[in-house]
């Protein structure tokens, strides 16, 4: 019995709920994927899906299958991968994701730390959202790499390596921004900017649960994607952005408020396969934390400070300047 096969196949029927939008996704047929999992069934012993509904429903095995089912598939796609790799001659190469929006000069340290620290070790870097990441990791496409946490971390282990505040992005003529910290209270009626749900979606429901527990609820969130297309929506007068002070330092015309309390934090973690990893998946880690924690020296780490502000000149270094 293809006991990964069927695996993959119960875990697309589990997603959808429906065995045609299953085998459509599959490229098969549905009662070659109607079989599939009836041999499972047999081969385990148990019941896994409801069928007396339109749309099936996950029986008390099948929820507990899913998760395992996931580490099955995720490690069997590592192993066909790193065996593909050997017999390619690839071993030496270590494949890293990092956010889109990692600065230069923070990139520039991963590669340079990673050459001092394993000089025979080829570091192949791609930019890849949270999401891309970690599904990047369970096919064993990807080795290792950076992701803001929370994050489904099934069959995974990770290494935090930053953290840094979360506050309110607003235009330099709001009201907040002469605020010293900005009470998510006093946001209510506003519109909220934020990362997109896709890229990260257990830290985008993250960011909403903290709205609503400090009295926050608001009526639209609008998603941008990358820090210029936020800075716009702020601009624009589209909401109000939680996100880190780095994200506004390149925009004169905003400015960044901490948060009354501290609630958010944006903790980045160096993730890598629970079984498996790339021996140099460890050291990347070990560097990602050094690197990261080095604003003062860098002047644009993920997430820091800004370091010297280019229009100092025109707003100098003292009080915000009053709106009119």
């Amino acid at each position: 019995m293809d006991l990964g096969r069927h695996l993959r196949y119960f875990l697309v029927v589990a997603r959808e709920g429906h065995f045609g939008d299953a085998a459509a996704e599959l490229g098969i047929a549905q009662p070659a994927l109607s079989q599939s999992v009836r041999r499972l069934e047999a081969e385990l012993g148990v019941t896994l899906f409801d069928r007396s509904r339109r749309r099936v429903r996950l029986t008390a095995a099948g929820r507990l299958l899913v998760d395992q089912a996931r580490e099955v598939v995720a490690g069997e796609a590592r192993l066909r991968e790193t065996m593909r790799r050997v017999r390619d001659g690839e071993v030496a190469t270590l494949r890293v994701g990092v956010p889109p929006g990692t600065p230069a000069v923070a990139l520039r340290g991963l590669l340079d730390g990673m050459a001092g620290q394993a000089p025979g070790l080829d570091v192949n870097v791609g930019a890849m959202t949270g999401a891309e990441l970690v599904r990047a990791l369970g096919e064993g496409s990807v080795d290792t790499g950076l992701v803001t946490a929370p994050f489904d971390g099934s069959g995974l282990v990770s290494e935090p390596v930053h953290r840094v505040e979360v506050g309110a992005v607003v235009p330099r003529g709001a009201p907040w921004a002469r605020a010293g910290r900005v009470d998510l209270a006093d946001l209510a009626g506003e519109d909220l900017v934020v990362a997109p749900r896709r890229e990260a979606p257990e830290w985008f429901e993250r960011v909403l649960a903290v709205c609503r527990e400090h009295g926050w609820v608001p009526p639209r969130v609008h998603e941008a994607e990358g820090a210029e297309f936020l800075s716009g929506l702020v601009l624009a007068g589209r909401g109000t952005a939680l996100a880190t002070e780095s994200t506004a330092v390149r925009e004169p015309r905003l400015a960044w408020r901490p948060l009354v309390g501290a609630p958010l934090h944006q903790r980045t973690e160096a993730v890598r396969p629970a079984r498996g990893a790339h021996p140099g998946a460890s050291v990347f880690a070990g560097v990602a934390a050094r690197v990261l924690a080095e604003p003062a020296d860098r002047g644009e780490p993920i997430g820091g400070h800004p370091g010297n502000r280019p229009w100092s000149l025109v707003y100098g270094g003292g009080p915000l300047p009053q709106p009119g």
